[in-house]
């Protein structure tokens, strides 16, 4: 070791060492995010906690998903479940209230605070730390103080006098899911226990519970289905609470302890004994402030703005809240198969945002927590052995199937690629084949044509992308671990994005039988992109960034392309989003497709407008206020994208060990690599204005380069950014700027420029390719490969066909595309009295008669789909006809709020004017199987013009539903007449 870098390292030394006299729990603001859209909650836990003890002001809605909102001035209790930033709602398990004066068992309406137990607050009476929160219920002029373990939560309430003073414990309550059963048990008159057993998001959710009271209640009430039970022991149901009444002096201090587990009720009491076994709140209280204040010291800032900092470690805060901790402290836990395992040698986690975290939060915990990272990969390891596939959206070991792709991938290849090797390589490689190998989510038609047709699947194009990354992941793992086959296979998949870009537009859009599907708008949010629209989707190829270059025709192209988006009209279409946020023109930074892009520019050597812009996102959308983050914090993700950016650089790729270099935001930042290995960032001269860098030292030397590679960062040494407030020349050469592509021939798709799918009397059929190539066709099943003709020329199909090409270059063919086409009787028509959701057309007007059924994927585009509304259409067969069959398709998928019609009918007309019943039959809603009902009828010698087809729609979900209430979907095919 040089003197040079033991002086560095000794300074680094000594620097930690005197930060561990700081508290840098000071700087956090954790009601950063619990306004606007953040839906962040502002309670007490340690760094990926199994307990989030927080208040909750409301459970429905979504700015409501972390069951708190700033906007908000009454509570309804304190629960022991959160989420923090998520875009759905649930958990809120376990709620206990204090009130003083009349008792009240109800929660109440938050517009009428008189109306339940709720009490109102102010903002300036609570008090939100790490591990710590506190608050001043108005209406009982009751002080709550509440503190955390990693499994059990502290509460301290300091009661006025009253002799007539309460704690309710709501096991009813939940954040936007529903009690299934519940239960409560009377050990002695200072020990409860119980479970709540929900269904929400996670469909099967047990929360156990095992409390003490620092003082014995004098009298209880148990209450189920709100009747009160006095002197009884223990009680079940699917609405059970409880009140414990006491006798209070002025400032009586009551403490409770509770302890949770997911496993059992003895799970629940061990995790409390073991780690409340006092009841010293305070000594709780500081042990978690030393946690978080070891936690967050794995970074550390130097800067003469406060207010910077307090955003950095806020949202490094935000960024260790999740994934939470599982498994109880015997290691114990309930695995996917709803059985229990014991974790060994590892924590278990949950709460895996995979679409969210992959992208920043899991690669900032391969450089600053590499043992929680690998425990992390060790849990979705095993949650592979329990349920057969790797996670997608885990929630309290539930596959919620929520959001797309197979996210586990890259963060299991990107530490594994960064020398994270302590977990079973061999099994986590045989679970990503096993992902990528499903027939579901558009997966089977991915790998047979090479990408997803919207007509069945939504969100195609962001899926089809998204796939196409996960498998580079794949690819590169199947390399490293010398699978040579298997990495020609999935190499070849990353390419696959090919196949939906549109050089005409520059843009990835969607296919429907072979053909672009039109009109096409890239302001539009529609069912083919995923929480976006094509602007947000069009760089989303983080693996081939220099192949996408190629494809939009070079550098200045892209440079261009780019331009754009940022420039482009803050304006959207379509389909409400509500994650669409922070938009730079098009570019959308409240939502994760466009995490990335910002820092595009440097694969162009146009560093110096990645570093514009990533300076005023952070200025732009970080705040130190409640509405400080411009989207859900997701988990972390919107947080790890701040801490990366604002330290310097940002992980564009996750699995090619490179971090792109934006700009720095504060003068110094040491992280803490590992045990006695520091990376330092240095920015001289840096000021508001001063963001723009003008040279680089890495180690002390000069450096051209506008990335950096992991090794270079985790072996320890310093990187020093001379700044300056105009742009500069460096890293504007090529050969400086990072690279990113996929090295493989690949030949992309043929499709259709025109031709209609259905059609009345023929259609004409266009054939091109986005590259230049020979393109070959054949008729109705036969192989094109084999029995192809070389397209020269449009042609003209008249009747029900299917056509099949592909494309041929350089000795190689593309994917085979297959193009069906149905003809409807001539004379037909239809008139739609009830118009469907342009959501799901079902095809579009021709859908209910064009003879395309559907499957029970009700995302495919052959069902037609009405919210809250009856189907009512009029078939006109163009003249007077003898018919003996009439048909109609309905689905129901109750998960997705879809019900078979609750009764259908059938009328005929010659004029189409006077209409007669021949057909009616009560379906009712008692059937709760998903599947496929057809409702058909025969006819004997029956002639008619029109035929009238209406069925009922169920109106609402029932009460048995978890969208009880709201409004339910019909889902329609095909109508058959004979």
């Amino acid at each position: 070791m040089n003197r040079i870098k033991f002086i560095l390292i000794f300074i680094s030394i000594i620097t930690f060492n005197n930060y561990g006299q700081q508290r840098l729990t000071d700087y956090v603001n954790p009601f950063i995010g619990t306004d606007a859209h953040g839906h962040t909650f502002p309670g007490a836990s340690l760094p990926f906690g199994m307990v989030q003890l927080s208040p909750d002001t409301d459970t429905e809605g979504w700015d409501w998903c972390s069951g708190y909102h700033y906007s908000d001035n009454s509570i309804i209790g304190f629960s022991h479940t959160h989420l923090s930033g998520t875009g759905c709602g649930d958990y809120g398990d376990i709620l206990f209230m204090p009130i003083t004066g009349e008792l009240k068992i109800e929660p109440g309406k938050k517009e009428d605070p008189d109306s339940g137990y709720r009490s109102r607050f102010k903002h300036e009476n609570e008090i939100a730390k790490p591990g710590y929160y506190s608050v001043f219920l108005d209406d009982y002029k009751i002080k709550v103080e509440l503190t955390t373990t990693l499994r059990a939560g502290f509460h301290k309430y300091i009661f006025p006098e009253s002799n007539k003073s309460y704690i309710l414990v709501d096991l009813i309550h939940g954040i936007q899911d529903k009690t299934v059963e519940s239960k409560i048990e009377i050990i002695n008159n200072n020990t409860i226990q119980g479970y709540r057993k929900s269904s929400g998001w996670a469909k099967e959710h047990t929360v156990y519970f095992y409390a003490q009271f620092s003082k014995p209640f004098k009298s209880y009430g148990l209450i189920n289905d709100n009747k009160i039970y006095k002197n009884l022991l223990k009680t079940i149901g699917n609405s059970v609470k409880a009140f414990f009444e006491y006798e209070t002096k002025n400032n009586e201090s009551i403490l409770v302890k509770v302890g949770i587990s997911h496993t059992s009720l003895d799970g629940a009491k061990k995790n409390l004994f073991k780690e409340i076994p006092h009841w010293n709140f305070e000594s709780i209280r500081k042990n978690a402030d030393d946690e978080w204040n070891k936690q967050l010291s794995s970074i550390l800032v130097e800067d003469k703005d406060a207010r910077k900092k307090t955003i950095f470690y806020t949202a490094l805060y935000h960024a260790f809240l999740s994934p939470n901790i599982l498994s109880d402290v015997d290691g114990r836990y309930i695995g996917m198969d709803g059985k229990i395992h014991k974790a060994k040698n590892f924590n278990m986690y949950t709460v895996f945002s995979l679409w969210d975290t992959f992208r920043a939060l899991h690669p900032l915990l391969t450089i600053v927590d590499k043992k929680r990272d690998a425990d992390m990969i060790k849990s979705l390891l095993a949650k592979y052995d329990e349920s057969g596939l790797l996670p997608v959206w885990e929630l309290a070991s539930n596959e919620t199937g929520t959001m797309i792709g197979y996210h586990s991938i890259p963060v299991i290849a990107d530490a594994y690629m960064k020398g994270i090797r302590n977990f079973d390589i061999n099994k986590a490689y045989k679970a990503m084949k096993k992902s990528s190998m499903q027939n579901i989510n558009g997966l089977d038609s991915y790998r047979e044509m090479g990408y997803i047709p919207s007509d069945l699947e939504h969100e195609s194009v962001s899926k089809t992308l998204e796939y196409a990354y996960d498998d580079w992941c794949i690819a590169q793992v199947a390399k490293a671990l010398g699978y040579e086959k298997d990495y020609k296979y999935y190499i070849e998949r990353s390419k696959y994005f090919m196949n939906l870009f549109d050089p005409s537009t520059k843009f990835f859009r969607p296919k429907k039988n072979g053909k672009w599907v039109e009109p096409f708008d890239p302001y539009q949010v529609s069912r083919d992109y995923t929480e976006a629209n094509a602007w947000q989707y069009c760089f989303f190829v983080p693996h081939d960034i220099n192949g996408l270059i190629k494809l939009m025709n070079g550098d200045k192209s892209f440079e261009q392309k780019l331009d754009e988006l940022f420039s482009a009209e803050n304006k959207l279409y379509g389909k409400y989003q509500p994650d669409i946020t922070g938009l730079i023109g098009q570019y959308a930074h409240g939502n994760e497709p466009s995490h990335h892009i910002a820092y595009l520019y440097n694969y162009v050597a146009k560093p110096w407008k990645t570093q514009k812009l990533v300076n005023e996102i952070l200025n732009k959308f970080y705040t130190d206020k409640p509405d400080g983050l411009i989207g859900n914090e997701d988990c972390g993700q919107m947080s790890a994208w701040y801490i990366f950016s604002s330290i310097g650089f940002y992980p564009v790729c996750p699995g090619d060990n490179k971090y792109i270099i934006g700009t720095p935001s504060f003068d110094k930042v040491t992280i803490k690599v590992d045990d006695n290995k520091f990376f330092t960032i240095i920015a001289k001269n840096l000021s508001d204005k001063n963001y723009y860098i003008s040279k680089v030292h890495l180690n002390n030397n000069d450096y051209s380069y506008s990335y950096i590679n992991h090794k270079d960062l985790v072996k320890g040494g310093n990187i020093i950014f001379e700044m300056n407030s105009l742009p500069s020349k460096w890293a504007s050469e090529k050969q400086y700027s990072p690279e990113s592509f996929v090295n493989l021939e690949f030949v992309p798709v043929p499709y259709l420029v025109t031709g209609e799918k259905v059609f009345k009397d023929s259609t004409i059929v266009k054939l091109s390719s986005i590259e230049d190539c020979d393109i070959y066709y054949s008729f109705n099943d036969k192989d094109p490969l084999k029995y192809g003709v070389k397209y020269t020329q449009p042609v003209s199909v008249k009747d029900n066909s299917s056509i099949n090409f592909v494309c041929y270059k350089n000795q190689k063919f593309s994917k085979p595309v297959k193009s069906l086409f149905y003809k409807i009787p001539e004379n037909w028509s239809i008139k739609y009295n009830t118009k469907y959701s342009n959501s799901y057309t079902g095809g579009g007007f021709w859908g209910l008669i064009d003879g395309i059924k559907g499957t029970e994927n009700f995302n495919s585009d052959a069902w037609q789909g009405y919210e809250g509304d009856d189907l009512d259409v009029i078939i006109d067969l163009g003249k007077t006809t003898e018919i003996s069959y009439i048909s109609s398709s309905y689905l129901q998928k109750i998960g997705s709020w879809i019900f078979y019609p609750t009764s259908v009918e059938y009328y005929i007309s010659n004029d189409g004017k006077s209409y007669s019943k021949i057909f009616d039959v009560e379906v009712g809603v008692g059937n709760k199987i998903d599947g496929i009902k057809n409702i058909e009828t025969k006819l004997e010698k029956v002639t008619t013009r029109f035929i009238r087809v209406f069925a009922k729609n169920i109106g609402v979900c029932p009460d048995w539903h978890i969208g009880s209430g709201k409004k339910a979907w019909l889902f329609i095919d095909e109508i058959t007449i004979k």
